[in-house]
C-alpha cells in the first residue's frame, strides 16, 4: 500500500535529508520547514527508518484539513479510515501541538482526536470497545495556523537513537545533527578527518558510519516492526541488504580530547557502533594537534560558553582552534557553535556560514573550505 510519508528534521537540515532521500531513490519530494514529504510503501518505511541519517522521525501522513472548531477537528479525524492501518487491538496514543491556531488547547484537541479515531474504529470493526493491548500507534495532531495534520509515527524512539551511545558528555551533539555536519562538509574517505574536541565521539563515529556505508538504524528496533501490516521479512530484507552494502574502504579518522574519561566513553561508543577500528583516539590538548597530511578535514563542536564564567575559556579555545588550523597544510575546518564571536576569536572570516539548530539553540556552522586539487589526466 502506498502512503504519504513525512521525514521530520531539525530546522536548517531539510535539504540534507532531501538529498539523502534522493540518493535512496525517492523522487517528487516536497521540502518544507522541518520536514520532507514523499510517497512510499511498507518496504520504504523499513528502508527510510534504517537508512536515514539526518531525519528525526518518519511519519505516515493520514490527513490534512482546516479546523476552526472542535467539531471541524472531530469530523476531519472521523473521515479517516483508521482501521485501515490500526488493528483491532492497537494501542492508540495521541500526542499534539498547536501553533498560532484557534484550537490552542492541546489536551482538548488530543481528547477529541482520540474520540474520533475510536468512532472510526467502531465502524470498521463493528464493536463498541477496544482492549488496546496490542502494538502501539502514536498519532500526532499538529495544528499550524488552523491547518491540522494527522500523522502516525513509524519510528518509535527518535532516529537519533542509533543504539550505540549509552554514554555522553555534558552537552552531547545529537547523532542526526552530527551526521548532517559531516554530509554538509562533503568529506569523503580519501581524506583524513579529525575532531580535536571529540568529547563522547559523536562526530567521528557518524563520519565512520558514513564512510563505511553502515546504515545508522541497522542495530536498533522501530515501533512499526510490531505492526501486523508490515511483514517481518520486509525488515529482514532491508537489514540483510544493509549488511551486504557495508564497504571495505580504508578510513582514517582522528579523535582527540584532553579529557581521559570522555575519551574512554567515546571509545566505548565507537565499539558499540562497530567502528572502533576506524577511529584513532588520542588524549592530547587541541593546540598540540598536528598532521603531515594535506587536505584533511576538521569537523568539531567546540564548547559554546553559554554561562558567564565560561566565556573566557571558550574564547581561548576558539583562538587556539584558529591557530591550529592555520598551522595545518591546506586543511578545511568546519565548526558548529552558538557563539556569535567565533569568527573574530578564530581569527578568520568563514567561507560559508549556515544557520542550524542544536536542539532549540540557534547555532552557526562556520565553514573554512580548501578544495582538493583535481589530478590532471595523463596524456
Amino acid at each position: 500500500m502506498m502512503y504519504t510519508l513525512i521525514a521530520t528534521t531539525t530546522f536548517g537540515i531539510e535539504a540534507v535529508t532531501a538529498k539523502e532521500l534522493k540518493v535512496l531513490g525517492y523522487e517528487n519530494l516536497i521540502v518544507e520547514n522541518g520536514r520532507v514529504t514523499f510517497q512510499g510503501d511498507e518496504m520504504d518505511i523499513a528502508i527510510c527508518n534504517t537508512w536515514l541519517r539526518t531525519a528525526e522521525r518518519l511519519y505516515i501522513k493520514m490527513a490534512e484539513f482546516k479546523a476552526l472548531s472542535f467539531e471541524d477537528l472531530f469530523q476531519g479525524t472521523l473521515a479517516v479510515d483508521w482501521g485501515n492501518l490500526i488493528p483491532e487491538d492497537g494501542k492508540m496514543h495521541i500526542i499534539g501541538k498547536s501553533v498560532k491556531s484557534q484550537l490552542h488547547s492541546v489536551p482538548d484537541c488530543q481528547g477529541i482526536v482520540k474520540k474520533a479515531v475510536v468512532e472510526s474504529m467502531k465502524k470498521k470493526y463493528v464493536k463498541e470497545w477496544f482492549s488496546e493491548d496490542g502494538p502501539v500507534y502514536k498519532i500526532e495532531v499538529a495544528i499550524l495556523r488552523d491547518i491540522v495534520t494527522l500523522s502516525v509515527d513509524t519510528s518509535g524512539v527518535g532516529l537519533h537513537k542509533r543504539g550505540y551511545r549509552e554514554y555522553a558528555g555534558e552537552a552531547p551533539l545529537k547523532e542526526t545533527l552530527a551526521a548532517a555536519l559531516v554530509l554538509i562538509s562533503k568529506w569523503d574517505s580519501t581524506r583524513v578527518l579529525a575532531d580535536p574536541l571529540c568529547g563522547s565521539g559523536t562526530i567521528p563515529i557518524e563520519a565512520a558510519l558514513i564512510a563505511k556505508n553502515m546504515a545508522p538504524g541497522l542495530n536498533r528496533e522501530f515501533v512499526s516492526e510490531t505492526w501486523p501490516n508490515i511483514e517481518k521479512d520486509v525488515w529482514e530484507q532491508v537489514r540483510e541488504g544493509a549488511r551486504k552494502t557495508i564497504n571495505p574502504n580504508e578510513v582514517e579518522i582522528l579523535a582527540s580530547d584532553i579529557d581521559a574519561s570522555l575519551l574512554r566513553t567515546a571509545g566505548q561508543n565507537a565499539e558499540k557502533a562497530g567502528v572502533k577500528d576506524f577511529i584513532k583516539f588520542q588524549k592530547i590538548p587541541m593546540q598540540t594537534f598536528t598532521s603531515r597530511q594535506k587536505y584533511g578535514v576538521i569537523i568539531t563542536n567546540p564548547p559554546y560558553g553559554e554561562r558567564l564564567g565560561e566565556r573566557e575559556e571558550v574564547k581561548r579555545i576558539h583562538e587556539g582552534l584558529g591557530e591550529m588550523y592555520r598551522s595545518l597544510n591546506e586543511w578545511s575546518c568546519f565548526a558548529i557553535t552558538s557563539n556569535v564571536e567565533f569568527q573574530k576569536q578564530f581569527g578568520q572570516k568563514a567561507d560559508k556560514n549556515r544557520k542550524l539548530y542544536n536542539g532549540r539553540l540557534l547555532c552557526y556552522y562556520y565553514q573554512y573550505i580548501k578544495e582538493v586539487p583535481r589530478k590532471k589526466k595523463e596524456d
